[in-house]
């Protein structure tokens, strides 16, 4: 019987450590690597030109490697439950490969794929080798439950397998006799597209600082492991103004695409670090970057609404503020803080920014100034973001915006001292926003202080050149501690733990810039988790006070942020209304924040309630 193969790329974009194409070669007669484009998508979805771009370099990258195996990559547009149905019966396929996605939507695809190949008698060969480990057995391993800290994940991995030995580059020896059919129209039918191609604008476009591909991965490895002084002592580099620049050794967008094989990654740390510390056991904060990515994958797999706030039963849901305006002056660099706005600037040329800075312009958005929902900022780094990857990217947001994984809240960024410790002579900001470029160091960093003589020595007036603060940074920041330390006062009386018993009685923002996110090597203590718990209420009626912070004293751009919430109430199988609006009921199915405003049974939308859980939901 003859063997013939379709290997289907999406992630996995490497011939290096890909399982799922090595069983498919075995034994096979033809083979057929296919990726498959959807045309509108590429116009529609909310992902940016440099990371299109990327793709397109990284599937370029992929048909030169194959061309030397005497293969091509077949790039073919169209839904792919329209197009294999059609490839199956052309080709005669007989056996179907693909990298395991551990993401709900590309599980729920590839269930679907799958049933279409049996249908037509077709076998399907699926490996994992996007994530280190299997995500189900660590589930499996705590009781069928994804363990929601990172201390606990830590635990459970250490009691799992170790880590598969990366599987054989596929070579011309592993390809064998398994030939690729290619037609002399090849590129006309299935080459891979251009920018212009798939609608893309690209006058004025700059060049790609992050070069896409597998074989620009394994360079970058290489010279990653060569640093000598890390390699040494495997401490984390320190920070300073070179860190916030694209960095040659940069790995992020090449794991995210799958050029680079975390297991291959992972494997030439532990080799390294056996031969310079002489054969002792590395320590799992050697793999942090690779080891938080996992914990992501593991926490979103079986959670749908891993991306959203609403139906998110391990998010927090906080009533943040909806401001368009201030939204889109966030995203496009016009905060009137140059520290947030260079790395906006960074973020939007080039694609990539430091995970420092990614966690200031998180908290600024967030918790730290603008009390906007972490939604609005995922979705901006989804459509940046070279490295941007659903799990990843939306774990990290609910995390810098304590609402998931982390509740040290009275750590904030400031906008202006983080920025100028890391840099005291402004390069970084120099370079991204030119405009500022003739600020002494002394005022780079806040140019509104600086004297008008000054301003018009370096060509620019703050309020005419370059914007004024969006908002006075001092008070807004303590405004939004007050809000979260308030939140989370209200639900530690249902926790039975003291969720904010490492709260300083006097929490203020103190500008020194602290903050905190998952990072790489980062070993971050147990959080305590608030949902998915089942409450411990003191009482069956609590009271709650209503928030005491003014919304008066802060004002957005002219634009007053509306109510946050005045109390929380138990949301259970019966609600009764005081005139207060204090809630009680005979069951226990979650919280919910509420306002005062028109507070009635009826105007209360429940996001997420589920019985025997802890969920904090807001009023629309």
């Amino acid at each position: 019987m003859v063997v013939n193969t379709i290997h289907w790329f999406r992630k996995g974009l490497r011939l290096h450590d890909n399982p799922s194409l090595r069983d498919s070669i075995i034994r096979a007669d033809t083979l057929r690597c296919v990726y498959i484009l959807d045309p509108w998508f590429a116009g529609s979805s909310n992902v940016g030109i440099n990371r299109w771009r990327f793709l397109l370099q990284c599937l370029e990258d992929l048909d030169a490697s194959l061309r030397k195996l005497n293969s091509r990559l077949f790039v073919i547009r169209g839904q792919p439950t329209d197009v294999f149905p059609r490839l199956f019966k052309e080709w005669k396929i007989t056996r179907l490969s693909y990298e395991y996605d551990s993401e709900p939507f590309g599980k729920d695809r590839d269930a679907a794929i799958k049933k279409l190949a049996t249908e037509a008698g077709v076998e399907v060969f699926v490996r994992i080798s996007h994530t280190l480990y299997d995500l189900d057995k660590i589930i499996e391993l705590n009781g069928g439950q994804s363990p929601l800290t990172y201390k606990r994940f830590q635990m459970l991995i250490s009691r799992m397998d170790l880590v598969e030995i990366p599987a054989e580059t596929i070579t011309a020896v592993v390809m064998g006799k398994c030939a690729t059919p290619v037609s002399d129209d090849h590129d006309d039918k299935f080459g891979v597209p251009s920018l212009e191609e798939l609608g893309f604008e690209t006058d004025g476009l700059s060049s790609a600082v992050w070069p896409g591909g597998e074989t620009e991965a394994l360079t970058r490895l290489e010279r990653h492991l060569e640093r000598k002084a890390w390699v040494a002592n495997f401490e984390r580099p320190r920070m300073n103004a070179n860190s916030l620049l694209a960095s040659p050794t940069g790995l992020s967008p090449y794991l995210r695409f799958g050029c680079l094989s975390c297991r291959l990654f992972h494997f030439k740390l532990t080799d390294l670090y056996r031969k310079v510390k002489k054969n002792c056991v590395p320590p799992l904060s050697l793999y942090g970057q690779l080891l938080w990515r996992e914990f992501f994958y593991m926490t979103a797999t079986n959670n749908p609404h891993f991306d959203k706030m609403e139906f998110n039963p391990i998010c927090v849901q906080i009533p943040w503020d909806r401001n368009p305006e201030a939204l889109a002056k966030w995203s496009e660099g016009r905060t009137g803080f140059p520290w947030i706005d260079a790395i906006m600037t960074q973020l939007r040329q080039e694609g990539w920014i430091h995970h420092l800075a990614r966690h200031a312009v998180a908290c600024f958005l967030t918790r730290g100034d603008l009390w906007i929902s972490w939604e609005e900022g995922m979705k901006v780094f989804e459509e940046l973001l070279l490295d941007a990857d659903w799990s990843v990217n939306a774990g990290s947001w609910m995390w810098l915006s304590c609402s998931s994984f982390f509740q040290q809240f009275f750590h904030c960024y400031c906008p202006v001292g983080f920025g100028r410790r890391t840099d005291p002579n402004g390069d970084y900001i120099r370079h991204y926003l030119p405009i500022l470029r003739g600020f002494p160091a002394k005022f780079i960093y806040d140019p509104w202080n600086a004297p008008e003589s000054v301003q018009k020595i370096a060509k620019c007036i703050i309020g005419v050149h370059y914007p004024k603060p969006m908002v006075n940074h001092a008070e807004a920041s303590r405004i939004n501690i007050e809000r979260m330390k308030q939140i989370y006062q209200q639900l530690s009386c249902y926790r039975g733990l003291g969720l904010l018993a490492t709260v300083p009685s006097n929490a203020t923002n103190n500008g020194d810039g602290n903050g905190a996110g998952p990072s790489s090597g980062d070993n971050t203590q147990e959080s305590t988790h608030i949902t998915a718990v089942h409450p411990s209420p003191a009482s069956s009626q609590p009271k709650f006070s209503p928030f005491t912070v003014s919304c008066d004293q802060l004002s957005v751009n002219s634009v007053q942020p509306q109510p946050g919430y005045s109390g929380v109430g138990i949301v259970g199988q019966a609600h009764k209304q005081s005139q207060r609006g204090e809630f009680c009921s005979n069951g226990f199915g979650g919280l919910i924040a509420y306002s005062e405003l028109k507070l009635s049974h009826w105007g209360l939308k429940c996001f997420h309630l589920i019985e025997l859980h802890y969920i904090i939901c807001s009023l629309l």
